[in-house]
């Protein structure tokens, strides 16, 4: 039986870590060769990576932290766990736009740094709380930018509390479409929510086209006084734009889950130590998800919640299966299915799918392959890793 080498290159929920049984997974920070890679903030940027890797699994959402175009090219998937900390998140939010809006920050500062008598005391709070007085959050605008698991959860929380919610996205799934409330407007583009916005979130993933998505321009669209939340990703919004607009009165307040030294003591913005999953319930879920995803793949070959490999999960008919990770190109499936032909191995199913620059097939056999065969089909141009899966023993059987 194989037994699979998961590397830890973090803390991981033993909820999480229970998902990999010991009679078919070692597990560890010390590993040397291992099948996958487990880990929530680690950078493996610049890291070597070992010829033996198949897998990487982050036991979260986003993956700025993952080498994942270089990890594409040597066709090892990478894994997250979309949606398992959105609720922490969304909590989070909430609580950031009571903060920014009731200037809880600062309110707390004040009363702990009173000193005196009771009297004394009681005296001061009531003749300092005029400087903190806030804003209701009922008939406000809050403008939500990405409507994915997290910006779905926060704009219904807010519809719930009072607000309007206006939300862009593009892309939004037809699975969160269905569940987002009616009550949220859509707006036709970036612009008209930064227009609309009290209060603006957003909820995207860093990459090429969101980096700095908030920026000066489109900071200058708020109305007066608008209140500014990043629990997204360092980077998606631009902070030295926000400080300005501070000072010209434009943002009120800006709340991030991303310090800097130039932001954490500026007293219009509240920084957090990036808090946005640290929740137990948050972390077990994220654990939980993704190693249940590293396990489907590294017994039976299906991808589910893969950042850079398309959902390919195939219910599995024999003990012989092939993986086949290659560049989305034409006549791979065919050359593949003439090389086991020609060594009279007849296919019982197939499935063939496709994500970008990178195609992914499973193949169940109804015998096993030659390694002169294997190395037929990893020497065709195009080819990124083939991999014999084991066999029934032991694995799960997907859906």
């Amino acid at each position: 039986m194989k037994i699979f080498k998961v590397l830890t290159l973090n803390n991981i929920s033993d909820q999480g870590l229970e998902q990999l049984s010991r009679d078919r997974y070692e597990v560890g920070p010390a590993l040397t060769e291992p099948d996958a890679i487990l880990l929530r903030s680690y950078k493996m940027h610049g890291m070597e990576l070992p010829a033996s890797l198949l897998a990487v699994a982050r036991s979260g959402a986003g993956v700025n932290n993952i080498p994942v175009n270089d990890l594409s090219e040597r066709g090892i998937p990478v894994f997250n766990a979309p949606g398992a900390n959105a609720n922490a998140v969304k909590e989070l939010v909430i609580g950031a736009m009571i903060m920014a809006a009731r200037n809880l920050g600062d309110a707390w500062h004040y009363v702990r740094a009173l000193e005196g008598t009771d009297s004394e005391i009681a005296a001061a709070v009531e003749s300092g709380k005029k400087q903190f007085v806030g804003l209701e959050l009922p008939g406000r605008t809050l403008g939500v930018v990405g409507l994915g698991a997290i910006g779905v959860e926060v704009a219904n929380a807010a519809l719930g509390l009072g607000m309007r919610v206006v939300g862009y996205d593009p892309k939004i799934t037809v699975r969160r479409a269905w569940q987002l409330s009616s009550g949220v407007e859509q707006a036709s583009n970036l612009d008209e929510v930064f227009r609309r916005a009290n209060i603006l979130t957003t909820h995207v993933p860093l990459n090429g086209s969101t980096r700095a998505l908030v920026n000066r321009e489109r900071l200058q669209l708020l109305p007066k006084g608008a209140i500014v939340l990043n629990f997204a990703r360092d980077g998606v919004v631009d902070d030295d734009a926000v400080v300005e607009l501070i000072g010209s009165g434009v943002i009120r307040t800006y709340v991030t889950d991303f310090p800097t030294p130039h932001l954490k003591s500026h007293p219009q913005v509240i920084c957090l130590p990036h808090l946005g999953a640290s929740t137990l319930e948050a972390e077990e879920n994220c654990a939980i998800m993704v190693t249940g995803s590293l396990r489907e793949f590294l017994e039976d070959g299906n991808i589910r919640h893969s950042v850079n490999f398309p959902e390919a999960v195939l219910r599995r008919t024999r003990p012989n299966r092939l993986s086949i990770s290659n560049a989305n190109v034409p006549s791979m499936v065919g050359q593949v299915s003439i090389a086991l032909a020609e060594e009279n191995i007849n296919i019982a199913d197939l499935l063939n799918v496709s994500l970008g620059d990178v195609a992914y097939t499973l193949v169940d056999l109804d015998a096993p392959v030659s390694d002169g065969t294997l190395a037929r089909i990893s020497s065709i141009d195009g080819i990124l890793r083939v991999r014999v899966l084991p066999g029934f023993e032991g694995a799960s059987q997907g859906i």
